[in-house]
């Protein structure tokens, strides 16, 4: 059986994986980057608490003891449904089953002035950028004299109260507090703010609300300046405007308010549903297809009695239907009865700064937070990861970071793009 995945994140790679050196089954992953990486920990990447390397691997290194597993790197173009055929930048593939796992992309709700000049915050590339130029601007803001351009660059805006929202501003406040006073001593009392702003009502949306008001109380305690029901309308000359007109004057937009699914060449209108993501029967197979599959972010599934709107796009619920969608494949070629998948919640968390995250477990219900729900969510984040190695590291830098209240990871690189061809 030859199957082909598109997208080499956490429901691609465990699907690869759980397929293995099983002689019946031909794997190719495709994927635009030659590297698999952990997202729930990019911020630390572009704040300059993590490298690269500590949260990412490269995809043949992965696969090499896998004899039946092999990596192309390339862009889906199109996909040829009655020829069993995809097209991708860097060629043609055939296929018994295609499998989508190429997670969810940035909504910038239709706006190009959010795309063209907020940071996103979905990918490596992302976070490279964002510590890239929010260092830049560090040592700019050190020479301006200029109060009004000076506030520009050292005010941070934040869209998005989700999990790297809050991560996100508690990070920037404790450096804001800490590290940064060290080494722009020229800065302090200078201004500058961290806004952190969220169209709903709560942060944390799907938390409890003693998880969402804790968050709440805590980054406030920290310094930032947290805005509910407030939707960014536009970002323009240096300004956010805000839903109510009131307007906020900095370089600085972060974005982190939502993502959506993407549109697949060659794949018909009625197999989108909500969020352009793929609609997907209990088996994880594509409406209005035969032999077209998806899961993790890009696929919205109703089936599964506790989540009948679709479950939440998080990596657990892309892990487990990777190792379902394995598990089927393998009953499949066996003539066998597929199983249907149900996600087991197995709960959520967020930290907040050094010592203080939120934790909920749905079974039992149970909620906790300061230093106990700090340690689950390092040791949890750090058991994630992919290797070994990248667990090594990672709780090095952490290690560091923890009894230094410092990192040693403020450079500016600035390769030259320009040299290489790029999608």
């Amino acid at each position: 059986m030859k199957i082909v995945i598109v997208g080499g994140g956490f429901a691609g790679v465990n699907l690869a994986r759980s397929l293995g050196n099983d002689k019946r089954f031909e794997i190719t992953l495709v994927d635009k980057n030659n590297y698999n990486f952990f997202p729930p920990l990019i911020y630390q990447v572009a704040t300059g608490f993590l490298e690269p390397s500590s949260i990412s691997y490269p995809f043949r290194k992965l696969f090499r003891n896998f004899t039946n597993v092999k990596f192309r790197l390339g862009y889906l173009q199109r996909v040829v449904p009655e020829e069993n055929k995809v097209i991708l930048s860097s060629g043609e593939l055939t296929y018994d089953y295609l499998v989508f796992a190429t997670g969810a992309k940035t909504n910038y709700f239709g706006s190009d002035n959010f795309k063209n000049n907020a940071i996103s915050m979905k990918t490596l590339d992302d976070a490279l950028e964002m510590r890239n130029k929010l260092l830049r601007q560090m040592e700019q803001a050190s020479v301006i004299e200029d109060p009004d351009q000076l506030r520009k660059l050292l005010t941070i805006v934040i869209a998005g109260g989700g999990p790297t929202g809050v991560e996100l501003s508690g990070m920037f406040a404790e450096m804001r507090n800490g590290i940064l006073q060290k080494e722009y001593p020229e800065l302090i009392g200078k201004g500058g703010e961290i806004y952190l702003l969220t169209s709903a009502g709560e942060l944390l949306s799907p938390m409890s609300e003693k998880s969402q008001k804790e968050t709440y109380d805590q980054l406030r305690l920290l310094g930032v300046k947290v805005r509910l029901n407030c939707r960014v309308k536009d970002f323009v000359n240096d300004t956010v405007i805000l839903s109510d007109d009131e307007t906020i004057s900095t370089k600085n937009l972060i974005w982190a308010a939502g993502v959506t699914g993407k549109l697949f060449d060659g794949i018909l209108a009625e197999s989108y549903g909500r969020g352009a993501r793929l609609l997907v029967d209990e088996h994880n197979k594509v409406n209005a297809t035969e032999n077209i599959y998806a899961i993790g972010d890009i696929c919205l599934q109703m089936t599964d009695p506790d989540f009948v709107n679709g479950h939440p796009q998080v990596a657990q619920v892309a892990i487990q239907q990777g190792k379902r969608l394995a598990k089927n494949f393998k009953l499949l070629i066996e003539n066998k009865p597929l199983k249907p998948f149900k996600y087991v919640d197995k709960g959520s968390m967020a930290i907040i700064g050094r010592m203080k995250a939120v934790a909920d477990l749905p079974k039992p219900k149970v909620h906790f937070n300061g230093m106990i729900a700090w340690f689950a969510w390092l040791f949890v984040h750090l058991i994630s990861l992919i290797t070994k190695k990248n667990r090594f590291r990672t709780l090095f830098n952490w290690m560091v970071a923890y009894f230094t209240k410092d990192q040693s990871l403020r450079m500016i690189f600035k390769p030259s793009w320009n040299k290489f061809t790029d999608e």
